[in-house]
């Protein structure tokens, strides 16, 4: 027994594979083009280097005020991160 779908571009049963590059057989087009789009973004968005840690710059050129007041701004994002985590772990460990 084979699956059918109704084309949405020109109302029509057709026989389906649930692939997202099934083509209707009267007119030709994709059964599913949302689904389609889908697959390339999530293939592109795979494809991108993943993002380190968003961490303030310190740049080796700053003045040495400036890298001291960068640092304690580092030093304040690592300790939100860490009672983030710790929180996180908290639910985690409460609800079982």
């Amino acid at each position: 027994m084979t699956a059918t779908k109704k084309c949405p571009h020109c109302g029509h049963w057709t026989e389906w594979n649930q692939q997202p590059t099934d083509l209707c057989q009267h007119c030709g087009q994709v059964l599913e083009p949302y689904r389609v789009a889908s697959e390339e973004a999530r293939q592109k968005l795979s494809e991108q280097p993943l993002a380190s840690v968003m961490l303030i710059e310190i740049k080796p050129e700053d003045g040495p005020v400036v890298r001291f007041f960068k640092y304690i701004i580092r030093g304040g994002q690592l300790a939100f991160a860490a009672i983030m985590a710790f929180m996180v772990w908290l639910v985690t460990v409460l609800a079982g």
